[in-house]
């Protein structure tokens, strides 16, 4: 941008923006959920703001008992704001679907935040929340055209004033009718000069004043912390780096976190995914132990190359975060055996034809994927899949895996998407219950129960138990895919005391 456009955006106080790409999350921002209100059931969607200060759009359908309507509300998902809930906006019914709302929040700060459902039916009303996590994901900049329209108009205001300088010293003690000296017309053409000259100084003083604001807010673009592997024979220790560790500016973050103040969701401080790169031909699903101040584990039997890692951990109040690294398995590394929480598989590599709806499993049962005809980016679905027993019946003695019916990775073949999603959506466990504890509508996955009355200050999975209700052979994830591309589906199952990981290629259109 011009120093011109800059400084007529401070005369004007206009801005206009267009988002500059930026990671975190590693790349899906959008929550999708499902939860229970009582009759009440809602699929969520909830797209957040590229930058803080930022709007959320918020997308709710009905699939349980029907309702009259919905009001929604921003708050703090811990502390005192949190129990000092700001007025509540109405949702707007589809006039084509009166089971879809639409609506919009102001999301006013960074940190971890919930939507609060206020819904009315001929059931009553109940109130639910989702968890979100507000980030700055890119700096703004302003738009091309509008930058130059700005631009011309700055110009216009800069000889407009300085024909209005020129005109004063030239005429302005003149009688009607006089005509100036050349003097006067001397003193005019110094007088145009030097104002000229005052309003660049102005310029440029003030485009070197928006460079340093725009430094400053740079600071709010959400960083992840670091994540160092260091691999000794199969031994891999995680050093997790706190912010104090790697920015001298770490005070100034709006959403400072440390790398010792995790708590455990789905029962571990870690979900770690390591994947081979490029090629996707083998996944780890592992759960790496906090001992000394760092994450260790004993890795298990893996095919030797270059993988990403994915680390899934969850902050006291709430933040979710996903940490990124590389690591290089050597070929000389004799691994242990998988642990009975872990998972793992070895699929054909990505370069090969593209996986079906069907996933044949090692010990001969099959996971299948009900795929819907398509798949676009950007939009929201309940993707179903199911084990198979080797007869093609649905399998038997269905056990929670880690607490849930199920776990999902959805990731994006060129690095830039990975989501760790569960049957009930996008958010950690820990988040729900923070979000429910005080609403009544404790929310729990098939096969799990929760005390509503659960006190998470003190351990946030002390009242979590595993139901005794069996568990179906079907389990859905609500996910979105961010971006079109292909993507690599990892879906886990448990039964007779087994995890199943069945992979699944998709294109999005």
């Amino acid at each position: 941008m011009k120093p011109l456009s800059r400084c007529l955006l401070l005369l004007l106080l206009v801005l206009a923006v267009a988002p500059r790409p930026a990671q975190a999350h590693v790349g899906s921002k959008d929550v999708f959920e499902q939860v229970s209100a009582g009759p009440y059931k809602l699929f969520v969607t909830i797209r957040m703001p590229t930058v803080i200060p930022g709007v959320a759009a918020i997308e709710a359908r009905s699939i349980g008992a029907p309702i009259d309507g919905i009001q929604i509300t921003p708050l703090p998902l811990t502390g005192e704001a949190s129990k000092h809930p700001p007025t509540s906006d109405p949702m707007k019914v589809s006039a084509a679907d009166p089971a879809f709302y639409t609506g919009s929040l102001w999301l006013m700060r960074s940190g971890s935040w919930q939507v609060r459902f206020q819904i009315t039916g001929p059931s009553g009303s109940q109130t639910v929340s989702v968890p979100v996590a507000a980030v700055a994901l890119a700096t703004l900049r302003m738009q091309r055209g509008t930058g130059l329209t700005l631009g011309l108009l700055g110009l216009f205001l800069v000889l407009s004033m300085a024909g209005i300088v020129a005109a004063s010293v030239r005429e302005a003690r003149l009688a009607p009718g006089d005509m100036p000296s050349p003097a006067r017309r001397r003193r005019a053409l110094y007088a145009t000069a030097a104002s000229l000259l005052f309003m660049g100084i102005i310029v440029l003083a003030a485009a070197r004043w928006w460079n340093v604001e725009a430094a400053g807010y740079s600071l709010n673009v959400f960083r992840p912390l670091t994540m160092e592997p260091v691999l000794n024979g199969n031994q891999l220790q995680l050093n997790v780096l706190s912010q104090t560790e790697k920015e001298d500016d770490w005070h100034r973050h709006p959403t400072p976190r440390s790398s010792d103040d995790f708590v455990p969701d789905h029962g571990h401080l870690m979900h770690l995914y390591a994947i081979r790169w490029p090629q996707m031909d083998a996944a780890f699903h592992l759960h790496p132990a906090l001992i000394d101040n760092h994450f260790q584990i004993a890795l298990p039997a893996m095919p030797p190359g270059d993988y990403s890692l994915y680390a899934d951990v969850v902050h006291a109040n709430g933040f979710p975060e996903t940490l990124v690294a590389k690591l290089t398995i050597p070929a000389t590394m004799t691994g242990g055996p998988l642990s009975p929480e872990d998972a793992s598989a070895l699929p054909p590599p990505v370069s090969a034809e593209e996986l079906g709806n069907t996933y044949k499993l090692p010990d001969g049962y099959t996971m299948h994927w009900d795929r819907p005809a398509s798949i676009t980016a950007n939009t929201a679905y309940s993707f179903r899949f199911r084990l198979l027993d080797p007869t093609g019946k649905p399998a038997t003695a269905m056990q929670p895996y880690l607490g849930m019916a199920g776990h999902a990775a959805f990731v994006k073949t060129d690095g830039t998407v990975f989501a760790h999603t569960h049957p009930e959506g996008s958010a950690d466990m820990v988040s729900l219950m923070l979000a429910n504890q005080d609403t009544g509508n404790a929310q729990s996955s098939p096969g799990m129960s929760m005390d509503p009355n659960m006190d998470m200050s003190k351990d946030p999975n002390m009242k979590m138990s595993m139901s005794q209700q069996p568990l179906s052979n079907i389990v859905e994830f609500p996910y979105g895919f961010p971006s079109s591309g292909r993507y690599r589906i990892f879906v886990q199952m448990k039964h007779n005391n087994i995890v199943e990981t069945g992979v699944f290629d998709t294109t999005v259109q």
